[in-house]
Formats: structure tokens, sequence, C-alpha cells
């Protein structure tokens, strides 16, 4: 389903050159869970932004469902993502003006899907991570938790090959960061390919693959036990 071959990406800083990707090259399959670990600086980051189409490389190709995806250019990355990618984020990134169905929605904006068919599928998605009760709240009249479920189900609302999760517990507690990543390993039981970036150990232990960096490279790839959620 995702394809690295030699992925290599550099940029400037300053009058020095950071090779942020040295010459990667893995597979994630469909409906893996896959962690990605390393300290900063390691090119994790960096690798998460390439798999998102956030970012090209400088080199090397990248195969997203069959599709050579590193030379393309911005608009046909951004129709890529918006067919093929949900994120989630660290900071969740709702508007704060919108309720949660209308956050929800957002990514269908561009879509071809009817108004009625957007608003069934948000209705849906909000009860499936358990805030059927919350549908017109704002952010502000949410916990972080609640937030976090919005964002999640923003990130499953155009049936992504592959939801990108970047520290998706970052700012939560530890009991609300448990929650979370039960309700994402629901969804990778459910047949949900997830790649997840994490610096919290117990965090990646929720995932079947573990692949830590190190200045730009890989340095280990672990199969894990699968917990059950």
């Amino acid at each position: 389903m995702l394809e690295l071959r030699n992925i290599a990406k550099s940029f400037a800083n300053g009058t020095e050159v950071v090779h942020a990707l040295k010459d990667i090259s893995l597979s994630i399959r469909q409906n893996e869970f896959v962690a990605f670990m390393g300290s900063s600086g390691s090119g994790k980051s960096t690798l998460m932004n390439i798999l998102g189409c956030l970012d090209t490389p400088n080199n090397g190709q990248y195969f997203l469902d069959n599709k050579d995806v590193a030379t393309m250019d911005d608009d046909t990355l951004s129709g890529i993502r918006n067919k093929h990618i949900g994120f989630i984020f660290q900071t969740f990134h709702l508007l704060p003006k919108l309720d949660a169905i209308e956050n929800v929605k957002l990514p269908l904006r561009y879509s071809n899907i009817s108004e009625e068919d957007a608003n069934q599928r948000a209705h849906d998605l909000l009860d499936k991570v358990g805030l059927g009760h919350r549908k017109t709240h704002k952010p502000f009249e949410m916990s972080g938790g609640q937030r976090q479920r919005v964002a999640i189900a923003r990130a499953l609302i155009n049936q992504p090959t592959v939801v990108l999760a970047d520290e998706p517990t970052g700012n939560l507690d530890s009991k609300t960061s448990l929650e979370i990543m039960t309700l994402l390993t629901e969804l990778h039981q459910q047949g949900q390919t997830i790649v997840m970036v994490t610096h919290e150990d117990d965090i990646a232990t929720y995932a079947q693959r573990v692949i830590t960096m190190r200045d730009g490279q890989v340095l280990t790839d672990s199969q894990l036990e699968v917990k059950k959620a």
C-alpha cells in the first residue's frame, strides 16, 4: 500500500545542508498499525510529511496505493491527500467557530458528496467515536479527549487509504491517552491502516510494528504483539 524506495530529503539551514532522510526504503501493508519513533532530528517528522504528501523527497520513489506520488505537483498532491489520507494532529486543528458536525465534514468540502450524505456520514462517525451526545458542541465546549475524537472522525470522513497520526496523545493526560489509543486500536481491528509518530514507549506498544529512526535512517524495525481493544 505504501512503499518508499531510496527516499532522500535534504534542506538548507543557513550555510549548512541538513540531510533529514538518507536512502529510506520500506513498505507498509494494508491494515498495518505502524509507529515511528525517534528523538528530535531523527527524521520521523520529515518522513511523516512525505508519507502524507505534505512534502516531496529530493530523490527516490514513493508509491501510495500503487501511484508514484514522489514527483507529483502540488495540485495533484492535494487531490491525493484529500482522497487517500486522513490526518490526526497533536493539537487537533479544529476550527473554533464550527461545531463537531461541521468540523468533521470539512474534508468533504471539495468532494462531490451531497450535503445530505455528508451530514449522515459525519453523524455516523461521531457516533462511532463515542460523541453522539456532542455533535452540536464547539471545540471550546469539549475536553481534550473529545476534541481528539472529533479529529479522528474528521480523519475518517473521506474513507482514507491510510490514517496518519502525529503524536495523537501528545496533549492528553494518561487516562485520556488510553481512551484514544483504545479507539485507534478498534479502528485498526476494523481494517484501517494507521501510521503513527510518537515519542512515548507505552503509546508505541499499541502498534503491531515499531520503526525506530536515528539521523535520517531506520535503526530498527520490529514486530509487536497487537493489543486488543
